[in-house]
């Protein structure tokens, strides 16, 4: 974003933490399962009768509970929401924050 010119923040949601509005609008934009990393060492550590059969209020609690259950970056470019960071996902932030719509 630096190359682009674009404002931005980091910010390592193990350090820093996320709280529940943060997680709450990211799930309204993105969808709770989508956001939820199903893949990472975190999630394979938990106890199986936390990952079975949960629906969005535990995916939610357990994100707020393990917040490197989130799949990262998280992009917030006026209240719309992108997640991870390829060409497409990359061209269609640069296209927001410089006001064009992709």
């Amino acid at each position: 974003m630096d190359a682009e010119g674009i404002d931005h923040r980091f910010v390592d949601l193990r350090e820093q933490g996320v709280d529940a509005g943060v997680i709450d609008r990211w799930i309204d934009g993105l969808g709770c399962s989508v956001l939820l990393n199903r893949r990472s060492t975190t999630w394979r550590n938990l106890p199986e009768a936390e990952r079975d059969n949960i629906g969005p209020e535990e995916e939610r609690a357990l994100m707020m509970a393990h917040p490197a259950l989130i799949k990262r970056p998280v992009w917030d470019v006026g209240g719309r929401f992108y997640l991870g960071f390829n060409d497409q996902t990359k061209e269609q932030i640069v296209r927001q924050a410089g006001g064009v719509e992709a």
